[in-house]
């Protein structure tokens, strides 16, 4: 394997779970200083995902960390879950469900249709456990703490919505995306909408842009062999 990380790389890395993105990063840049006896070198993601999701993560080195910025705002695809019936604080696994909500009025008609009521430009609250800063403290930081925060609503856009199996009461879905959308609130407010509530329990990002997970390699396979 050719490479020239310093000029600049392109990797496409399929995240597993329970890696943060800073983990992947951290790793591969510590594996390239030492095989290649380099002092300094830049690494970092296009895109943050979860511990609790896997799938796609680019990583970028050199001198094309540059370019991380345009490459965090491709529209992005995912696989994944709902579970109906529960919320959770964190809006999905990191944390226990805490409320229970009635379910026998669901069909898979309804939640078929509402499906549909989330396509286009939507408003959506990040979750509380979640990397965006307020007074420049990532929330994350302050959910654990107990400390409650009130988060404005942004703009998002999902330009695709589809609900692939229903196995009540788990939902599977796709669901394609622009910048800056949160699965996990999909899934809490898909759960609001249904008049019960939901929580994600599982997450795979698919792609960024035209990159595909398809031509990813684990973290540790592609160390070995570089």
């Amino acid at each position: 394997m050719s490479l020239d990380f310093q000029k600049g790389e392109m990797i496409l890395i399929d995240k597993e779970l329970n890696w943060t993105s800073f983990d992947v990063v951290s790793k591969l840049r510590n594996s390239i200083k030492k095989k290649f006896n380099i002092k300094k070198i830049k690494v970092g993601h296009a895109g943050t995902l979860d511990p609790l999701a896997s799938g796609l993560l680019l990583i970028c080195t050199g001198k094309l960390t540059k370019k991380i910025n345009d490459f965090s705002d491709l529209d992005k695809s995912y696989i994944g879950t709902f579970t109906i019936g529960s919320t959770t604080p964190s809006y999905d696994l990191e944390t226990k469900p805490n409320i229970n909500y009635p379910t026998a009025h669901i069909t898979e008609d309804l939640i078929i249709e509402t499906s549909k009521e989330f396509i286009g430009k939507i408003e959506q609250k990040p979750p509380a456990f979640s990397a965006v800063k307020k007074d420049g403290i990532r929330l994350y930081k302050l959910a654990r703490k107990g400390i409650e925060v009130n988060v404005k609503k942004r703009g998002v856009t999902i330009y695709e919505f589809q609900i692939k199996a229903i196995n009540f009461p788990e939902v599977d879905f796709y669901v394609k995306c622009s910048k800056g959308t949160y699965v996990r609130s999909l899934a809490h407010d898909f759960g609001k909408k249904l008049d019960s509530g939901a929580h994600l329990s599982r997450l795979r990002r698919t792609s960024i842009g035209e990159f595909s997970v398809e031509k990813s390699v684990k973290l540790m396979d592609f160390i070995r062999h570089m």
